[in-house]
């Protein structure tokens, strides 16, 4: 039986460029959703509400397209026609939700707003996904670190072009940064149509120059559907409850671990916004429209760029760091460095001097995108890939629902609105799943205890 082949540089990173136009839509997602919503009206302690529409149409949708995508064989390929649907939702998606407000007079923009963010996640979702589900399918063992860190890579330059989009516009180009109580500056606007063309033609770029494996191929390398019947053809939706409850040991250790990295994400997304607003420049929570206020929004969108940069830089090593001290050391070094990041923020009152806790904040990014996935290939039966990426989300959706629905509440009534403290609580959650990876087992690595550096660079 044959083993699944090495491929080139150039055809790992075709594979993934997808995930740059991706990252580029959801960078502006999150450095703009909170900002579009107060425009619209939504205040500090429901902001976190709102952005609730993100991890339950991910919790839903990624286990319902990784089951699917397992079992979806199409002139196209298996995954690639997800990606392309995907896509063009969340283009769309991106189009309208800055212009929320066109509709005021029939329903409040805030909600239509917090309406297209849903679409737009579930979007992105029914895309990432597959692609994940995409680097267990083409890439052997021995591969699969890189391909999940040339994802982060493309991941962080996505991001950073999606985070000062806005700031370039406004700052260099002298597109209004202004706009009318209740309305979006015209910048945030033309950012969303520029991210909508760039997500599609990523994507586009990614099915055209990647090819998936045939049944027939995949057959011949011991990972097709057909041959292998841990992946029943009869099975129906409630094989993904039986697939959850037999999850491998380690993705329950995992999950742990994602559960506390993702729970401090969520708070940082939604809370920088009003975070930097009231702690660094001084302005009241009520103050959402302001020139001081948009300016602050803006250099959110920059300080993003910085760690989603350094994230693209960071995640080039983390295959030789990887081999050299092991997935979980590198992992737990580097949540531990962005927790202190976030911490650090408390402490600082000049912004330009919070482009240093992004450097350590994009440490632990570019590790979050990469270890965890490439500790859970090795756990992975080799038909179920696209069904336990997807339900993997559930430990990813979870904590963001949890930080959503109390966040908000805890911030307003324990510590009067001051959305710093929000920052300090995700930097603790950082801590603890930095301990908690600790005791995490990645079979590839008690493998590489005979053959430490082989399966790794």
């Amino acid at each position: 039986m044959r083993k699944l082949p090495h491929l080139s540089v150039g055809q790992i990173w075709n594979m993934s460029i997808g995930f740059l136009g991706i990252q580029f839509g959801f960078a502006l997602q999150n450095a703009n959703a909170s900002r579009i919503l107060q425009n619209f009206g939504a205040d500090v302690e429901h902001l976190s509400w709102f952005w609730l529409a993100a991890p339950i149409t991910g919790m839903l949708i990624q286990p319902i397209v990784g089951h699917y995508s397992d079992r979806t064989w199409t002139g196209l390929g298996r995954r690639r026609p997800y990606f392309l649907f995907g896509a063009i939702f969340a283009a769309l998606a991106l189009i309208f939700m800055p212009n929320s407000g066109s509709l005021a007079a029939f329903i409040p923009p805030m909600f239509i707003g917090a309406g297209m963010l849903m679409i737009m996640d579930a979007s992105f979702n029914i895309s990432m996904e597959p692609f994940r589900a995409l680097v267990a399918d083409k890439l052997p063992d021995e591969q699969r670190t890189k391909g999940f860190s040339v994802q982060t890579t493309l991941i962080g330059i996505g991001a950073v072009a999606g985070s000062w989009i806005t700031y370039v516009l406004a700052e260099w180009l002298g597109v209004s940064k202004v706009a009318e109580d209740g309305s979006v500056p015209f910048n945030v606007i033309l950012s969303f149509y520029i991210g909508a063309a760039v997500l599609v033609g990523a994507i586009i770029w990614t099915v055209v120059t990647t090819k998936e494996y045939s049944p027939k191929q995949l057959k011949e390398f011991g990972v097709s559907p057909e041959s292998d019947d841990l992946l029943e053809k009869d099975a129906g939706f409630m094989q993904i409850f039986k697939d959850f409850a037999a999850m491998p040991k380690t993705m329950k250790q995992l999950g742990l671990v994602q559960f506390f990295s993702w729970l401090a994400l969520f708070g940082m997304w939604v809370f920088t916004t009003p975070a930097i607003a009231q702690h660094i420049y001084g302005l009241a929570p009520n103050d959402t429209s302001s020139a001081l206020y948009n300016d602050a929004a803006n250099w959110v969108g920059v300080l993003f760029g910085v760690y989603n940069g350094v994230a693209a830089i960071f995640a080039i090593s983390l295959p030789w760091i990887a081999a050299k001290i092991g997935r979980k050391n590198t992992h737990a070094f580097s949540l531990t460095v962005g927790a202190v990041g976030l911490i650090s923020i408390y402490f600082i009152s000049d912004p330009m001097m919070l482009i240093l806790p992004m450097l350590a904040i994009g440490i632990a990014w570019a590790s979050i995108l990469s270890m965890p996935y490439a500790i859970l290939a090795g756990a992975l039966p080799a038909a179920k890939y696209g069904i336990y990426m997807g339900l993997f989300n559930f430990f990813i959706t979870m904590p963001q629902i949890v930080n959503g629905v109390f966040g908000g509440p805890i911030i307003k009534r324990l510590f009067e609105s001051q959305a710093v403290f929000a920052l300090i609580i995700a930097g603790v959650s950082l801590l603890i799943a930095a301990i908690s990876v600790v005791f995490v087992e990645d079979k590839l690595d008690v493998r590489n205890k005979k053959a430490p550096l082989e399966t790794i660079n």
